[in-house]
């Protein structure tokens, strides 16, 4: 494994379309801005963000309220623990004309969507934004989503990645049935597009059948870039495989560290470079001109903002177990654990961050609900670039997703006091110096599948781009 990569942070900003941010007390901080069902609340964030020079902003998604908790959605709407969740599509839209560099991403689940909208949902937005399109690829949570797709019960773990490998498959290789130079537009003679050029994909697979071709032409980017967040052993090889950002959810940094060296090696066995593939840890950013103004600040969201019954309908919905017949103080024991599906790497990463600190449903809960969930960098600027440098050069981590604490300040307090010293240190860039999101993140732009294989690469790809084109990247 080649020892190289970027000496540059990759920063990634979390989003939510929502009347909070991931942190789902949010809503009550006195800053926190209220028109959240209005564009340009997204447009001035959007661009606060390019102002920092970040790499790309991405929408998390649910498909349901959070209502696994006592069979019901009402406490996550009496609490506003994330009961709104607007469609992305216009969001994004908007937000590609209010900016010209900024990465935008999306959340879009293999479960309860088909390949040919989500190809032709992204391909639309690379071209309409000038090639800066991401993918998040989720396998979806819990029964309150199945249920608002006609199915009663949510599909068991595996099966759901069995299910994701084929979907991003079928996926990239729509993205692939125009290929570059398709299309001639040549009006003297009336040819429009080379249909030699343009495939037809005949997948018949276990879950999909797929004629194409795709609708949208080849996009800037080849194919967009594809985030992804599996924690289990499948979900990280899934990662492995197909990401090109991993989103990582570690409580320390030992346990990132950890994580980082298992991620890259398990990217190197699926035959891909582990240095084309950034891995981000989510962190929250508590910054203030002083380090007593930040950690009052810190006080006030660990503290103050986040009611128990909206930590018990997240804890709920992310578990999809109906924690409504325990008590807060219920200790997580290790039947309770061998009775919910996908708990327990959950439980683990939070005991491992505890030591020896009794483990009870209401740690667990703020973990899901507060700024416990992940690190926080709390200070100046100067001490924050410092944190993160650390993270950084001791393989922690290829940069950051940060997690806001309220929409829109605490990325214009990250944008005004850190930036400045992250570019100081040269640990971030002072401008976007490509066109498409790939560029400015230093990837490789994908070949295509068809025109791989339906002639010798030589023929159909200039050499220099045939070089520097990694192999596992599509189908």
């Amino acid at each position: 494994m080649t020892e190289s990569r970027t000496d540059q942070l990759t920063l990634v900003a979390f989003m939510q379309a929502s009347n909070v941010s991931v942190f789902s007390g949010s809503w009550r901080y006195a800053s926190s801005a209220a028109d959240y069902l209005d564009l340009r609340y997204y447009q001035r964030i959007a661009r606060t963000l390019e102002d920092g020079k970040f790499d790309l902003m991405f929408f998390d998604d649910r498909l349901a309220m959070p209502s696994i908790y006592g069979n019901s959605p009402d406490e996550a709407v009496r609490r506003g623990a994330r009961p709104i969740k607007l469609d992305l599509t216009a969001i994004l839209g908007a937000m590609a004309a209010a900016t010209d560099h900024l990465g935008l991403g999306a959340t879009y689940s293999t479960t309860y969507y088909e390949p040919f909208h989500v190809a032709r949902t992204f391909a639309t937005l690379d071209h309409l934004s000038r090639g800066r399109a991401a993918w998040n690829v989720v396998t979806s949570v819990n029964d309150a989503e199945a249920r608002n797709f006609s199915v009663d019960a949510h599909t068991e773990h595996d099966r759901r990645y069995d299910r994701a490998d084929e979907f991003i498959d079928v996926v990239s290789k729509l993205w692939d049935s125009w290929e570059d130079d398709a299309i001639i537009d040549d009006r003297t003679t009336g040819v429009f597009a080379d249909p030699d050029k343009v495939h037809e994909l005949g997948h018949k697979g276990e879950f999909f059948s797929v004629q194409g071709p795709l609708t949208v032409p080849r996009t800037p980017q080849g194919r967009p870039v594809i985030i992804q967040a599996g924690q289990s052993g499948r979900g990280r090889q899934f990662a492995g495989k197909w990401a090109d950002l991993i989103f990582t959810g570690n409580p320390s940094q030992a346990i990132a560290q950890e994580h980082y060296a298992d991620q890259k090696a398990t990217i190197a066995a699926e035959g891909r470079d582990p240095n084309s593939v950034r891995i981000l840890p989510m962190v929250y950013v508590i910054t203030g001109e002083t380090e007593d103004i930040a950690r009052q600040k810190e006080a006030i969201f660990l503290n103050e903002l986040v009611h128990p019954q909206a930590s018990l309908a997240l804890l709920s919905e992310v578990t999809n177990y109906d924690f409504s017949g325990h008590s807060l103080d219920d200790e997580i024991t290790d039947e309770l654990v061998d009775s919910i599906s996908g708990i327990r790497g959950l439980v683990q990463g939070v005991k491992r961050h505890l030591g020896d600190q009794p483990m009870t449903l209401r740690v667990l809960a703020n973990h899901r609900a507060t700024l416990l969930q992940g690190p926080r960098f709390v200070g100046t600027g100067e001490q924050i670039a410092e944190q993160m440098a650390d993270w950084f050069n001791s393989r922690s981590c290829d940069g950051f997703v940060i997690a806001a604490t309220h929409f829109p300040g605490a990325f214009e307090d990250f944008t005004r006091l850190v930036v400045p010293v992250l570019q100081h240190r040269g640990l971030m860039r002072t401008d976007y110096t490509g066109n498409t999101l790939r560029e400015n993140l230093g990837l490789a732009r994908p070949a295509n599948h068809f025109a791989d294989t339906a002639a010798p690469a030589a023929d159909t790809t200039p050499a220099p781009l045939a070089a520097a084109l990694p192999e596992a990247v599509g189908a």
